[in-house]
């Protein structure tokens, strides 16, 4: 039941007005909760007894390394799925995934080196989990730079399908580069297995903050997908059909 539910939203057609639904119910939610998270962070959580109030930071740039590999995972599946049963939206939702998590790769490292500088004293070390994180931005931008350099949308998707998976391989490195090798980069402050360091507050501030970067991806994700699909479908009558796009047709006419 549940595979032929999947395979029945993966036409863009019945997918289209699921994401026009929902996107801003994720919006919502990603707001309200990266107000309620910014507001513990900034404002309640105490200040660190190593690190003073630069610290703060984490808030942000632990959320947006997480999604920054947890977008590209995304993407990895997309394209397996894609490359292995030939659905159209698969290489429609890699596309719309790809901007958001090259955002927050890049907000990964501008924020690292900010925090870096006045703990490391340095702004950029060659350290394997910076480096790592590196690569992943450039195959985020690798991935949308060849997408958009192929003409036909069925090509593109297959060439940007086989980059996701084969650049999916250094989401692990970069997971456990501080283990794997000696590393400026500290270690992990929350692990499944050994629970939490930090201060139940700090905790509470920066997991609520990795909900929202989440939503906020989900929302972006399905937003962009959409005009993907209008951009892609343009020329099918069910597009034509839409009251917006008929909508638009009346505007231009007057």
């Amino acid at each position: 039941m549940f595979s032929k539910s999947l395979f029945y939203f993966s036409s863009p057609q019945r997918f289209y007005p699921v994401a026009g639904k929902s996107w801003p119910w994720f919006a919502v939610m990603a707001s309200a909760l990266a107000v309620w998270g910014l507001w513990l962070g900034m404002f309640v959580a105490p200040t660190d007894f190593q690190q003073g109030e630069g610290y703060r930071i984490i808030f942000v740039h632990v959320p947006v390394s997480w999604m920054s590999m947890i977008i590209y995972l995304a993407m990895a599946f997309w394209a397996l799925i894609g490359l292995t049963f030939n659905t159209r939206l698969s290489g429609m939702m890699c596309s719309a995934l790809a901007p958001t998590g090259a955002i927050c790769a890049f907000l990964s490292l501008w924020t690292g080196a900010l925090w870096g500088k006045p703990m490391w004293g340095t702004w950029w070390v060659w350290d394997a989990r910076l480096t790592s994180e590196l690569i992943l931005f450039f195959l985020y931008l690798g991935y949308i730079a060849l997408t958009n350099a192929i003409d036909d949308p069925r090509r593109a998707d297959k060439a940007g399908g086989i980059l996701a998976l084969v650049g999916a391989l250094n989401v692990p490195v970069i997971y456990f580069s501080v283990k794997w090798w000696n590393t400026l980069h500290q270690g992990a402050s929350v692990s499944v297995t050994n629970g939490s360091s930090m201060d139940r507050t700090m905790l509470d501030a920066m997991l609520i903050m990795a909900v929202a970067f989440w939503l906020y991806a989900i929302a972006m994700t399905l937003y962009r997908v959409r005009n993907i699909i209008l951009a892609r479908e343009r020329h099918t009558q069910w597009v034509a059909d839409l009251p917006e796009m008929k909508a638009m047709s009346t505007g231009a006419i007057t």
